[in-house]
Formats: structure tokens, C-alpha cells, sequence
């Protein structure tokens, strides 16, 4: 009997504690996302980031939840971690593909591609998509001003995808490889025609003309250097090379 009525005891005290205890509430969408601005505002992006993932992990509000999912890319954009920038931007627009700062977020997608764009000697894919987006942009709001910066970048990543061609070109001049070398660079002359560097595309390919044999071809591109860059610093090269020849 004694047990019993400590068990009783023992059981009412167990239920006193848990009925005084006060349940804490969960924090709502709305606490999470002003929790994030209050990161934001501090510069601690990563919990920023972290409380709005919160928000759009919570299915509260399809308004709330777009906004957050495009706070954290812009977060990435800004903390300069574009990679992942560019695969919230690319998300935003699968969900949201008719959301009314479609130009600002391809142009800002764009940059998150640009800002990746490695050297000429290395991979383009970076450079790829952000030319790809930044296009995409310019044909479907030609008026937004955005357009006009994405139109100068665009240059950019022409002239960036050129250095990358006349490297390859240089790489199969060295090789011996020079109908290799003439193909990959007058492609790029016909593609590129204001190439920044063309002063260099002439010389390597008077040159890959000259190894091929074609000295009528290998003239005719050493006098466009001559004639089109007076100042350039390969001319010097340049008339050595034909003086060799002649």
C-alpha cells in the first residue's frame, strides 16, 4: 500500500512540473525573415542566409517564400560566393520565370557568371553562360538599362572567348600543327572582328601561314599588322620573320 501511494505521489509531482512548464512557442516565417535582415544588416551573411532558408523551407507564405529565396541569392552575390549566387538565381527563375524583376535577375544571374570567368588559358565555361545570359537579357528588354551594361560585358566576353582561341592557336603553332593553328584563328578573326588584341591575332597567324608553307597568306597578314597597328609591339618580330624568309 505504501508503494502505491508513493507512486501516486511520485506521478502527481511528475505532472505539477510538466503542466508548470510553459511551451516555447516556434518561431514564425515572419521572425525568421526580419531575424535575417537583422544579419544582413550586420554583415553576418552566412546567418542570414541560414534564417531565410528557414522561410522558404517553411511553405507560410508563397509571397514571403519568394522573397526570401531571392535574399539569400542576393546574399551569395554579395558575399562575392557567385557559384552558389548563380544556382539560386537559376532556381529563382525556374519557380518564377514570370516574376516581375526578370531583367534585374538575369542581370544579375549574368554577373554571377562573369564574376567567374577564369583566364585565357583556362576553361570558359563561366564565360559561356554569363554571354549566353546576358543575351537573353538584351533580346527580351532591350530598353531596361541593365541591358545597355549587359551589351559592354557581352564585348567582354567576346574578346575574353578570343584570348582563349588564339591561345589554343598559339598551343598548335608551337605544336607544329599549323593548319590547326590557321583554322582556329581565322575562325576567330571572322567571329571576333574588334578583337582587342588583334595586332596579335595577325602576327600568329602570319606566322602559322609562313610554317605552312603559304607565304602569300603569311604577307598579307603581316601587312594588316603593319598597316592597321604602326605602334604595335609585335612589328619588330614581325618584319624579322619576313626578312628571314625573303
Amino acid at each position: 500500500m505504501a508503494h502505491r501511494y508513493l507512486l501516486i505521489t511520485v506521478l502527481c509531482f511528475l505532472l505539477a512540473a510538466c503542466g508548470g512548464q510553459k511551451v516555447k512557442p516556434e518561431n514564425s516565417a515572419e521572425r525568421y525573415f526580419q531575424e535575417g535582415e537583422k544579419y544582413y544588416e550586420k554583415n553576418l551573411y552566412e546567418d542570414a542566409i541560414a534564417s531565410w532558408e528557414k522561410v522558404r523551407d517553411s511553405y507560410y507564405s508563397p509571397a514571403l517564400n519568394m522573397l526570401a529565396e531571392l535574399k539569400i541569392a542576393e546574399t551569395y552575390y554579395i558575399s562575392e560566393r557567385y557559384a552558389e549566387a548563380a544556382v539560386a538565381y537559376e532556381d529563382f527563375l525556374k519557380r518564377h520565370p514570370n516574376d516581375f524583376r526578370l531583367a534585374t535577375i538575369l542581370y544579375r544571374l549574368g554577373l554571377s557568371h562573369y564574376q567567374q570567368i577564369l583566364s585565357a588559358d583556362r576553361d570558359q565555361s563561366s564565360t559561356e553562360n554569363a554571354l549566353k545570359t546576358f543575351n537573353e537579357l538584351i533580346k527580351r528588354f532591350p530598353d531596361d538599362p541593365q541591358s545597355q551594361e549587359a551589351s559592354y560585358l557581352v564585348q567582354r566576353c567576346h574578346n575574353r572567348l578570343a584570348e582563349h582561341e588564339v591561345y589554343v592557336g598559339r598551343y598548335y603553332l608551337k605544336a607544329g600543327n599549323f593548319q590547326a593553328a590557321i583554322n582556329r584563328l581565322e575562325k576567330t578573326l571572322a567571329n571576333t572582328p574588334n578583337y582587342y588584341y588583334l595586332d596579335e591575332l595577325y602576327f600568329y597567324l602570319g606566322q602559322a601561314y609562313l610554317k605552312a608553307g603559304d607565304k602569300n597568306q603569311a604577307e598579307a597578314k603581316f601587312n594588316r599588322l603593319f598597316e592597321e597597328f604602326p605602334g604595335s609591339d609585335y612589328l619588330v618580330e614581325a618584319k624579322e620573320i619576313l626578312e628571314e624568309e625573303s
